[in-house]
């Protein structure tokens, strides 16, 4: 499988651009500032409905616009070439199409076309904050369970909707209703909370069981040493680990927490605050481990994911290295190398060209698509006010003739 064309109509810094890849090595070169990341990046959201770069769809959509699209023509082993499209929104759902059909939900083709990016901010998923981690977990999950992201919505939805009640629960407490009247409401929130919480868990947990064998056997390999290293999921919900039926113990748990739940104004517990645990040599790497070993466990996580969804789905995900030659030095940059050259297409970015890779490659220069996207930007606005100003005649003309 690989994107034969990508094109992108006001996405991020691009008003409009169009790409051509090949099978194989492509390299984005260009200095920073003029949207290689961009250009990846739409192709990881195509892939798996999300960025790694931010919580939210919005910041994907050029500034002053309301809609982003992005289209791919896809080709796969069989010479079968498929568009897919996906409409960014500012407000309401995001939508997708396949092959110019009817619209559908952008969830309805996400993994259709499976990626694995590798970024300079990979480092955080041993370093950094639950959150990165969490996006890691859904991005996998998107990708190797169907119907995760309808989960990962339905549960967002109602975890949003539980939380404004809280707070209104709080405000009804202080002006003095009764504490089982305002939780009689609360229950049925709840309910649905944990429903949605038990499935999302479920999903998360088979994932994580998925990568940890091969993320241990990876970075094995990558460190030559014999250090163990462990992945292990951190459920909020850790019920759902030790019980067959989760709900009655979760929902004893939160009828604990409730007061402390309306005075804060939030959900105290659930998938939105799970996480996963790295530890080398039983020890959470992110208080003990070096800055290469960090860098090491992050490549053997991703490569992971990489190794399961080839497996799991029997096709070979397309690899995105964005700008990660900078951050690597020579051992890592040639092991992540020897990786990429052997699937069946790799994007990569690069601003410098002592970074470009040696061997054979597609190498795209990215200041001149930059340049070939202003000048039909220019071309469009030239014809736009052209249309303007013969409005503006005919009004007149009516006018006078009026």
């Amino acid at each position: 499988m690989h994107i034969s064309r990508l094109a992108l109509d006001h996405y991020r810094s691009w008003s409009q651009v169009v790409v051509d890849f090949v099978p194989g090595v492509n390299i984005l070169f260009g200095k920073n500032g003029l949207g290689k990341t961009n250009l990846v990046e739409a192709v990881e959201v195509l892939s798996t409905g999300s960025s790694h770069r931010t919580s939210s769809t919005l910041p994907l959509i050029e500034r002053g616009q309301t809609t982003a699209t992005i289209r791919a023509n896809v080709a796969d082993d069989a010479g079968q070439t498929t568009t897919y499209e996906a409409s960014i929104h500012a407000r309401g759902a995001n939508r997708a199409r396949i092959n110019s059909g009817s619209s559908l939900y952008l969830r309805d083709i996400i993994g259709k076309i499976p990626s694995v990016s590798f970024t300079p901010e990979d480092q955080r998923l041993v370093s950094g904050d639950p959150g990165a981690r969490r996006t890691m977990m859904n991005q996998a999950a998107a990708l190797l369970e169907p119907g995760y992201m309808q989960t990962l919505q339905q549960f967002t939805r109602i975890a949003k909707q539980r939380a404004t009640l809280l707070k209104q629960l709080n405000a009804n407490v202080n002006n003095g209703q009764p504490m089982d009247a305002v939780l009689s409401g609360l229950e049925i929130w709840t309910g649905q909370f944990i429903e949605a919480g038990v499935a999302l868990t479920r999903m998360r947990a088979h994932v994580i069981g998925l990568l940890a064998e091969p993320f241990a056997a990876i970075y094995a390999d990558l460190a030559g040493a014999g250090e163990q290293v462990t992945l292990t999921y951190a459920p909020s919900f850790d019920e759902v680990l030790m019980f067959d039926d989760p709900h009655p113990q979760i929902s004893e748990h939160f009828q604990r927490i409730y007061p402390g739940e309306m005075a804060r104004g939030v959900n105290l517990i659930g998938p939105q605050r799970d996480d996963m645990n790295l530890e080398l040599a039983g020890i959470p790497a992110r208080e003990f481990a070096s800055n290469g070993e960090m860098w090491t466990m992050a490549l053997a996580l991703k490569m992971a994911l990489y190794e399961v969804v080839s497996a799991q789905r029997d096709v070979k995900p397309i690899v995105i290295l964005d700008d990660v030659f900078a951050q690597l030095d020579e051992s890592r940059r040639g092991q992540i190398l020897d990786f990429a050259r052997r699937q069946d297409q790799v994007l990569i970015t690069v601003a410098a060209a002592s970074d470009i890779p040696q061997g054979k490659a597609h190498v795209i220069d990215v200041a001149a698509l930059r340049a070939q996207s202003q000048e039909t930007d220019g071309d469009i606005a030239a014809m736009a006010a052209m249309l303007a100003a013969g409005r503006g005649a005919q009004s007149q003309g009516i006018e006078a003739e009026s």
